[in-house]
């Protein structure tokens, strides 16, 4: 039966009159059955390092080939399915580069080993921890440091490709059954228990502070230095206390896979962590991860029986061979990421890979060629160009690159490592 009621009627009682609500049968249909607005999907960034360089001659594409029309190398030949997605970048180094061993401890950070008067090594804060600052806040890990059980990688010192603010290595799982676990594992303790534990931690860190406050009298410039940068440290170990307990009552996220298999190592292995990385993301465990990978177990798990090293230094026979066939897997895992990346789909309908800046490289060249460090850059978020092979002038800083990453994906800084500016050739 039709509606009688009009729609300037009121509910009168007591003396008071209170308006109706917007009622489907007052011909609010349109409002009432409106669908809540969707959230526009984060922005995540990640990075991948591969150590070792890669194979020159077939992996670079031809200079002369610049734009959207260039021809792929074999090296990137396993990428042809996305080559709409992702831009090369040729010309870039990092200015203080030295080691010729060292494909991954100042790829991110551009930093001066020698900085520090006085002291052999030193490094800063490394691209991904910039973008933690401000992406960390909204997650449950503000960041995920990935790593390998493989020693022979040709990455250099750290314990991953991520440094903290004050230069330190930053750990993390090094295998996928650690990162599965870090990621969707409840803790079995009691929430009281927990929380205990917390506290626990506070009161170990102002017994340490009280104990090393008594000890800056007297202390030299150096020495009171350090011991700021000490107090720093336990601020930050402060801060990280104040984040666990932030999500103390937070589920975990449930698994969008099956926990991996035990002792997968190479090509298994980065297959594996590469489908974890989407994970984490599509969960939004994090929206900023980098990953150290292996090469000497990829070279193993593939029957390639050239030491990494050796393969490194390659001549036309089997160490070159290695480096090729290296290279190729490579693309083909990479390959296989942009592919999970694209399937995932977003809240809006677009897809993971949309709201992704993505870079895959390392600090070697090939050889000990620190020149020309090889650079792919993917993925939406950074409102980048895609789908062009960009040839920059030689020694342009590879941290420009990663300034205008930081850029694109909205976060406002004047300059990181050794930049010199963005690169207004890799704006959209």
């Amino acid at each position: 039966m039709k509606s009688q009621i009009g729609r300037r009627h009121f509910l009168r009682g007591a003396g008071a009159a209170v308006a109706l609500p917007a009622l489907e049968s007052l011909g609010f249909r349109r409002h009432a059955r409106a669908a809540p607005a969707v959230v526009a999907p984060p922005k995540r960034v990640v990075f991948l390092g591969i150590g070792w360089g890669v194979t020159q001659e077939t992996w670079f594409p031809d200079p002369n080939q610049t734009g959207a029309g260039y021809t792929l190398p074999p090296g990137l030949a396993p990428l042809a399915r996305h080559k709409a997605d992702f831009t090369v970048v040729q010309g870039c180094s990092h200015q203080h580069s030295n080691e010729a061993h060292w494909g991954s401890t100042f790829w991110l950070t551009g930093a001066n080993r020698f900085a520090v008067p006085g002291q052999s090594f030193s490094n800063t804060i490394s691209v991904d921890q910039v973008a933690a600052v401000k992406f960390g806040q909204h997650t449950r890990f503000a960041s995920l440091q990935l790593d390998s059980d493989d020693g022979n990688s040709g990455h250099g010192p750290g314990m991953s490709l991520a440094w903290d603010r004050h230069g330190k290595p930053l750990a993390g799982p090094r295998d996928p059954v650690q990162l599965f676990h870090r990621l969707f594992s409840a803790d079995d303790l009691p929430l009281e228990q927990r929380k205990a534990a917390i506290a626990t931690g506070r009161s170990v860190l102002d017994a340490v502070l009280t104990d090393a406050k008594r000890v800056q009298r007297g202390l030299t410039a150096t020495d009171t230095d350090k011991l700021s940068e000490y107090f720093e440290s336990i601020r930050d170990i402060e801060r990280r206390l104040e984040k666990d307990e932030q999500w103390l009552t937070i589920p975990m996220a449930k698994p969008p896979l099956p926990e991996p298999d035990p002792g997968l190592k190479g090509q298994a292995e980065i297959a594996i962590m590469y489908d974890l990385i989407v994970a984490a993301l599509q969960t939004d465990s994090t929206r900023v991860i980098t990953y150290r990978q292996p090469v000497s177990s990829l070279l193993a798990s593939l029957d390639i029986r050239v030491n990494p090293h050796d393969m490194s230094h390659y001549v036309p026979g089997d160490r070159m061979e290695a480096s090729q066939k290296r290279d190729q897997v490579q693309g083909e895992l990479l390959a296989g990421l942009l592919d999970k990346l694209k399937e995932t789909k977003e809240a809006d309908g677009s897809s993971l890979l949309d709201h992704v800046a993505l870079a895959f490289g390392t600090n070697i060249r090939s050889i000990h060629y620190l020149d020309n460090c090889p650079t792919i850059l993917a993925g939406g978020a950074a409102d980048l160009k895609l789908g062009e092979h960009l040839v920059l002038p030689k020694h342009t800083p590879l941290c420009n690159v990663w300034l205008t990453m930081l850029r694109g994906v909205g976060i406002d800084v004047d300059r990181h490592g050794d930049s010199t500016g963005v690169v207004p050739e890799l704006m959209a």
